[in-house]
């Protein structure tokens, strides 16, 4: 499990003990004044000669209240103290300090409970020296404020307690502990805004005999009034405790839509929204994990080639298509292996390599891959281009250019070709790449030989400049006729017209081509 330390626990800790004490005593108090005030203010019973009056009552219950309230802030201490040791601790939390910590808002509103239980035993008995029916009034009217309150302390301390809870689960796993779900959240508020109210409200006139039928009117707009500013408060509260993490979640995916998979949402709930929000996380990580992947898969075949393997299914073969092929040979690298430290020879490799990959991504096509100190350039496939010859041509007049300034000198030649060409998937079942093989490829890595003689560095095959057509193939002029090393047919040569002038014997005295007609 996944879990962060907080920036300063005890501070954490000391505020949420105090802010469960306060709002525990502040709700229970409210409370209980009402009903008194009811009982004894707005709606007081016949005077009949006892001892209980509105004074006497008000005070009994104002120390009531000051008993169940110390009552209850030492209830709820002792109920923290396990989250709070294990807060200071600084250690990942136990499943058993996760469950109780989930478990706390259903202990404080039965300790609620409990001490309003014994409250309507209490001051139900006693005020039956009035009357029986004034006791019995009481104690239900204690006894419906009870169920409002104890919904009321449950519904505060989740909201409290978000901050802790959000510590203790972790935000990419399902909560394995359960805490009130929304439904009956959702329950509990009817429960503390229309069910208490409405029965309240009915009780009035059942409850008492009046003389006056508009003695009823102010007992009846002060329960109406509070269960409207109870049923605010309350609905506030749940619709919050739903309202707030849909909301950041909501923006979560409008992040991740606009392409942010750093965003991340906190689980801080243990019911279905809990679920929803470490479900969330869950999945922008396999998002990030997949782009990873992809960002990977993409830079060892290219883009191109990983966009069409995750759109459609890859398998063995291929088909035949006209592509261009371009290869590029560093030359003279075995004594730059010898004479340079390795270190320096892969730092010169690396920014060869990023040149021609820079170069041939710029005019369209796809570097397939790299063979030591050479690399082979295809356009025209995957992804078909009815121009891949003129791409072609320029990328190399442009990589001619740009590798002649690389630092330290590293020198190269390149080849250009275009024919029919298999592209496609070559290996096994469990392991395969895509390569286009064909006459093309071997055509540009024999020109590339050839080239290593040539001042010019760079040579194409006629028919790649003719396939190029206008503009590109006036940028280059036939530069002779040879036969390359491996082949029978003969292959008649084009340099860049800047080059057509730089003319060479060497490639005739090493044996890889016939004299040029």
């Amino acid at each position: 499990m996944m879990w962060c330390t907080p920036k300063d626990p005890a501070r954490l800790a000391r505020r949420i003990q105090r802010r469960l004490v306060v709002t525990g005593s502040v709700i229970n108090g409210i409370a209980a004044f009402a009903v008194a005030i009811y009982l004894l203010v707005i709606f007081p019973p016949e005077e009949n000669g006892s001892w209980i009056t509105k004074e006497t009552g008000l005070l009994a219950t104002g120390l009531y209240v000051a008993l169940a309230s110390a009552i209850g802030g030492r209830r709820s201490a002792r109920l923290w103290r396990p989250t709070r040791e294990w807060l200071a601790s600084g250690e990942p939390p136990t499943a058993k300090q996760r469950r109780g910590l989930l478990r706390l808002p259903k202990r404080l509103a039965l300790t609620s409970f409990v001490l309003w239980a014994i409250a309507v035993v209490l001051f139900g008995a006693g005020s039956m020296d009035v009357s029986g029916e004034f006791g019995l009034e009481v104690a239900a009217s204690t006894g419906l404020a009870s169920l409002m309150t104890s919904a009321a302390v449950f519904l505060v301390a989740e909201r409290i307690l978000r901050p802790a809870v959000a510590l203790v689960l972790d935000p990419q796993a399902a909560p394995d502990t359960r805490s009130l779900g929304i439904g009956p959240r959702l329950l509990l508020t009817w429960l503390l805004c229309s069910g208490v109210p409405l029965i309240m409200l009915a009780l009035i006139p059942i409850g008492r005999e009046v003389d006056e039928p508009d003695d009823l009117i102010l007992p009846t707009l002060f329960v109406a009034g509070c269960g409207f500013v109870v049923g605010l408060v309350a609905t506030k509260v749940a619709t919050t405790a739903v309202t707030r993490p849909v909301r950041s979640m909501r923006r979560a995916v409008d992040r991740v839509r606009d392409g942010d998979l750093g965003v991340s949402v906190t689980v801080d709930d243990g019911s279905e929204l809990g679920r929803l929000q470490a479900g969330f996380n869950a999945m922008v990580a396999g998002l990030r994990e997949r782009e990873h992947l992809r960002d990977l898969f993409g830079r060892q075949v290219g883009l191109d080639v990983a966009r069409k393997a995750l759109e459609q299914q890859p398998s063995l073969g291929g088909q035949t298509q006209t592509v261009s092929a371009l290869f590029v040979d560093v030359i003279g690298s075995t004594s730059l292996a010898e004479n340079e430290p390795a270190e320096r020879v892969v730092a010169l490799l690396n920014q060869f390599f990023a040149i021609v990959v820079s170069v041939v991504d710029a005019h369209g096509g796809m570097v397939n891959k790299f063979e030591g100190d050479a690399a082979l350039c295809v356009f025209g496939a995957p992804i078909e281009a009815r121009d891949h010859a003129a791409r072609a041509l320029a990328a190399a007049r442009d990589l001619h250019v740009r590798l002649e300034e690389v630092e330290g000198g590293l020198d190269a030649a390149i080849g250009v070709a275009c024919g029919e060409a298999v592209a496609g998937y070559v290996g096994a079942e469990s392991r395969f790449e895509y390569t286009v093989i064909g006459d093309p490829v071997n055509e540009a890595s024999r020109l590339t030989e050839l080239a290593k003689s040539r001042p010019c560095r760079l040579l194409a095959s006629a028919d790649a400049v003719s396939c190029a057509g206008d503009p590109e193939a006036a940028r280059w002029e036939i530069d002779g006729e040879v036969t390359l090393r491996g082949r029978r047919s003969p292959t008649r040569l084009a340099v860049p017209r800047a080059e057509a002038t730089a003319r060479s014997d060497g490639a005739e005295r090493a044996g890889l081509a016939a004299p040029r007609a």
